[in-house]
Formats: structure tokens, sequence, C-alpha cells
């Protein structure tokens, strides 16, 4: 079992203990209750409100920790035993949106070679992969819309001539098309910065960028070195190319949400429990049920295997 932890709702004490992580809530002050009339001028007493049960989770089923509440301790050593099991830490801001990601940085026995085959990829097999992205995130949004409207939007279509690299775009055309579809609203635009549902996707986006890059780390390549994002303040690239065709999971969950409480939909513990409750999830692959950690592993192995020259196409979702 993987979890996502979001620890947004009240205050915590985070430790580790036989290899496990330790959550106490409520820690602090927040357990003082005052034996007084509020008039009084000094407490002459106080009692301690019972203390909640600690939540035990083994380490290896920390898939990742979002850190969103404000009153939160932790020691260094918590941060480093989480990153030797693999997990993904995730900060946020005061807004409750991420702002921070740490990975582990030696996650496979031959990361220095992987480091090396990613430098060496050619740009004839960097464009071929880009094609298989973006043609697999077209027909996962194409099913999500013929899911949830009975209608793919014309974006079957579009997927099937999907060129290498992508010269004409067909993504942004598939994009104009999908988010007006997929909220049954023309004025829809998906920016990073609106409100709205904007907010919601963001969100799911995050968390589902934490699971990416905890596989891309654990197949043992640089998370910097993409295929085809190429922004220069982006630490995370190749994980912003894989993580394309598991994009519909997130909007799926968000079109769901908002469609029972309304585009402005509040990003609160309901909201949250939503979008990482969808990621959770079982999803069929090649007629396979899988979760969405192991469909992420085995699209960076697959990605992996393509940099080393032992296979040529990616094992991507079509969700």
């Amino acid at each position: 079992m993987e979890r996502i932890i979001d620890l947004a709702e009240e205050p915590a004490r985070l430790s580790v203990r036989n290899s496990c992580l330790v959550i106490e809530r409520n820690t602090g002050g927040a357990d003082l209750t005052l034996g007084q009339e509020p008039w009084a001028p000094k407490p002459w007493r106080r009692r301690l409100a019972p203390a909640p049960v600690p939540l035990i989770i083994p380490l290896p089923e920390v898939a990742a920790l979002v850190l969103s509440h404000p009153q939160l301790l932790l020691t260094q050593p918590v941060l480093a035993r989480l990153a030797s099991a693999g997990g993904i830490v995730v900060v946020c801001d005061d807004k409750h949106m991420p702002a921070a990601m740490l990975l582990p940085l030696t996650a496979h026995f031959t990361q220095g070679e992987r480091f090396a085959q990613q430098t060496r990829i050619s740009d004839p097999t960097r464009k071929r992969l880009w094609q298989s992205i973006v043609k697999a995130k077209v027909r996962s949004q194409a099913r999500a819309l013929m899911q949830l409207r009975g209608d793919d939007a014309g974006l079957g279509e579009l997927a099937n001539n999907v060129r290498s690299g992508d010269p004409d775009n067909t993504e942004a055309k598939a994009s104009r098309l999908y988010w007006p579809a997929l909220f049954r609203d023309p004025t829809f635009r998906r920016r990073r910065f609106g409100g709205n549902q904007n907010t919601l996707l963001n969100y799911g986006y995050a968390v589902l960028r934490a699971v990416v890059a905890r596989a891309v780390c654990a197949a043992g390549l640089h998370p910097s070195l993409g295929l085809h994002h190429h922004n220069r303040y982006d630490a995370f690239r190749l994980v912003d190319d894989l993580m394309e065709p598991f994009r519909p999971l997130v909007d799926r969950a968000v079109a769901a949400y908002c469609q029972s409480h309304g585009p402005t939909a509040a990003l609160d513990k309901h909201a949250k429990a939503a979008l990482i409750g969808a990621l959770l999830g079982s999803y069929t692959m090649r007629s396979q049920t899988r979760t969405l950690f192991d469909l992420a592993q085995r699209s960076a192995a697959s990605l992996a295997a393509v940099f080393a020259g032992k296979r040529r196409t990616l094992l991507l979702p079509e969700l």
C-alpha cells in the first residue's frame, strides 16, 4: 500500500520511530484547556485534554507527504529517512498550494550511468518519444470526455494525426477543444494562476507531479533533463513531460467534483480528499488493473530502457 498524506487541517508533530513515520496531532498548546472563567485575570488551573492517538505509518508506504498546515513540527531525520525510503515531501505556501518539493538523490544503483544515457539521446529519438506522450495524452483526454460527456469532441481523430515532435502543436489544438467540453463552459481557459476550477486542477497536478517525480527518481533518471519542456526555471522538466498522459485523471476528478459542488468550489479538505482519492484508485492498462504508482513506475522504467537502447517505445497509460 502506498499513501499520499496531506497535513492541512490541524497542527502536528512528525517523528520517526522503528522505521515508521509517527504523526502526533494537536500537539503543544492546542492540547491545553483552561479551567477558569474567561474574565479571570490569570489561569488558576490547567488540565490536559486527552491526546489523540498518533498515526503510525511504515516509511516505505509514504509515497508523498504534503505539508500544508503552518504549525507542523518535524526534524532533519524525518526528511532524511523519508527520502531514503523513496518518499517525496511537498511543502505548501500560505494559500495551501505546493511551493517546493524534496526528492531522493540516490534512488537507483546505476543512477550515474543513466544520467549519462539521458544526455546522449538523439533528437529523432527525443521527438519520437514526445510524439508518443502527446498521443497518449490526447487519447486519455478523449476517453475522459467520452466517459463524462458521451462525446470526445474530435480528440480521438486528432490523436491519430500527431507527428514526430508534434510540429503541428496538436497538443494545443486538443486543449482548445478539451477544456470547454470537459467543464461544459465555452469561456473556460486553463490558467496556472487562474481561479475557479484552475485552483483544484493546480493542487491535483501538484500531487500527481510528486508521484511521477518519485517514479522518475526511482528509475535512476534525472528529473531536470527533459524531452520537450525546456523552461530554464523548471527543475522537473522530465517529470512534466512524463506526467502529461496522467493529467486527465486529475481533470476527470475535478470535473466530477465541480459538477456537484459548482465551478467555484473551494480547495478545502473535502476537495482535497476527492482529488487524492481519485489518484489512489485502480486503473486499467493493457487489460491489467494497476495503481497510479505502479503505472508511473512502469512508464519511467520504460523510458530508462529507451535511453539505454533496450527498447524503442514508451509504456504509457491511455486511461
